[in-house]
């Protein structure tokens, strides 16, 4: 599993932290790519990896191909791990957008 973009995310995320303490980022952080962009590209490759799923079942549903069996069960349960990580991605950021929404100041 490619976990390149969840370090970048939680690289965003340290830096945030930081300049909230009023700490000065690290400077890894700073030079990171865009929150935004990396929310984006993980959504696509989860969005891929069950499209190439749903295509390799209709295939050996179709008898089209050579896809066998093993490969489509294999490629199908990928698709929805990520697809259950994605959620909980999303769980974790609704989570802590309600804290930082309810925090007094």
């Amino acid at each position: 599993m490619d976990t390149k973009g969840i370090d970048q995310m939680l690289d965003v995320m340290r830096a945030t932290s930081a300049v909230a303490a009023g700490r000065p980022p690290e400077s890894a952080a700073v030079a990171g790519p865009d929150f935004a962009q990396v929310l984006q590209d993980s959504l696509a490759q989860v969005s891929g990896s069950q499209q190439q799923a749903e295509g390799m079942a209709a295939n050996f549903a179709a008898g089209n191909g050579n896809e066998n069996l093993q490969d489509v069960m294999i490629a199908l349960q990928k698709a929805n791990i990520s697809f259950q990580e994605m959620i909980q991605v999303r769980n974790k950021l609704v989570t802590a957008y309600h804290d930082v929404m309810n925090m007094q100041i």
